[in-house]
């Protein structure tokens, strides 16, 4: 699937309260423009090219699947909700906010509306200070320096002072106190998308199924009574040595794992796809597998109707996926119901995502961490 952009901004201020226009502005950015990561510590630093009140100045980066062009128009859109008024003079002004795109991934992008890099990032000391803080790998694709770099040859001489820390919104979801989640869901239900933007967005490591390298899958769909033993041996094989090298092998620079299933997804399937004297062999097999296989700390359910599923399917085209019967996909969420009704030992946790896209609505999205943060709660 398609990675996040991910867009440095830089924020100012310096009428009525600054800090908590700071604060307000990064709310607003999280909520409606894209997922915020990190946040600098806020400066205070002098008026630059007018005379006018100490600014209060901070960076931060935010994850997004937006385009530059939308991910500016919507942060204009924040400007005036916060009270910015701009007018036509081209001279510098005090204002209760401003923000702006500095980078977008390390694109370069000269249009009418939107420079990236912002052209004039390279001789601002009160952007290039906070946005240090991020700790970003990011080098200028037009000068080919990183952000210290670009420092060291600034013309600008001016002092930004450190006046306080921001407290950023991703702090409140402790999901690292998870070594291990599981996000399961029928086909078409989201999980691949969720997790990888989960764990993009709180630096997890992924274990991703690797269906797309099953050579039974496609078969499967034309002649399923002839290729759903193989299909699903093949399924619980990989599966098995998938979780096992990936979960022992912990990434130390990841806080914890996101996988887009559980093991038990195998007998699930197994079960509407395989004739009876099948199903009973591959339950033996799989039953010794399942004995040595970790547990997720949370596994995650991600309901979706069946009509939403069907267009999901439709919509992200794949061939052999395209006859997928309704009976079939509601045999699967029944599949994944009646085994979460009988797991004791497991914390669960069920979201209904029929009416949610939490690709295009970040809104979406903030549920579903909402969702996670209340069950931690719960837990602790």
């Amino acid at each position: 699937m398609k990675s996040q952009n991910q867009v440095i901004l830089s924020l100012g201020t310096n009428q009525g309260n600054r800090l908590r226009n700071i604060e307000n502005c990064i709310q607003l950015i999280h909520q409606e423009v894209g997922t915020v990561i990190k946040i600098s510590k806020l400066y205070e630093s002098p008026s630059w090219g007018f005379e006018s009140d100490a600014f209060y100045n901070c960076a931060l980066v935010l994850h997004t699947f937006l385009p530059a062009d939308a991910v500016l128009s919507k942060i204009l859109e924040i400007e005036n909700q916060l009270g910015r008024i701009r007018t036509s003079s081209s001279e510098y002004q005090s204002r209760s906010i401003d923000v702006d795109l500095i980078a977008f991934n390390e694109e370069i992008i000269d249009s009418e509306n939107l420079q990236v890099p912002h052209p004039l990032m390279q001789n601002r000391n009160f952007v290039l200070m906070p946005i240090l803080d991020l700790n970003l790998n990011w080098i200028h694709p037009i000068f080919h320096k990183k952000v210290a770099e670009l420092i060291e040859i600034s013309p600008d001489k001016s002092v930004c002072t450190i006046v306080h820390d921001l407290e950023n919104p991703l702090d409140s979801i402790p999901l690292e106190q998870f070594n291990y989640i599981a996000f399961e869901g029928n086909i078409g239900a989201g999980k691949t998308t969720l997790a990888t933007k989960i764990a993009e967005d709180f630096n997890a490591k992924t274990v991703l199924e690797r269906f797309a390298d099953n050579p039974f899958l496609p078969k499967f769909y034309e002649d399923q009574n002839r290729y759903a033993f193989p299909l699903e041996m093949s399924f619980l094989a990989d599966r098995y040595k998938q979780l096992s090298d990936d979960l022992a092998q912990f990434d130390l620079f990841s806080d914890f794992i996101v996988a887009d299933y559980h093991i038990f997804k195998s007998l699930i399937f197994a079960k509407i796809t395989l004739a009876e004297d099948e199903y009973r062999l591959y339950r033996t097999l799989f039953d010794i597998v399942y004995r040595e296989m970790p547990k997720p700390d949370l596994y995650v359910y991600l309901y979706q109707n069946t009509e939403r599923l069907l267009a999901n399917i439709k919509k992200r085209g794949r061939d052999y996926e395209q006859n997928i019967p309704a009976d079939y996909l509601d045999k699967i969420n029944s599949g994944y119901l009646d085994y979460i009704k009988s797991q004791t030992n497991l914390n669960v946790l069920i979201i209904d995502v029929s009416d949610r896209d939490f690709v295009k609505n970040q809104e979406d999205y903030l549920y579903i961490l909402s969702e996670i943060q209340q069950k931690i709660s719960l837990l602790s």
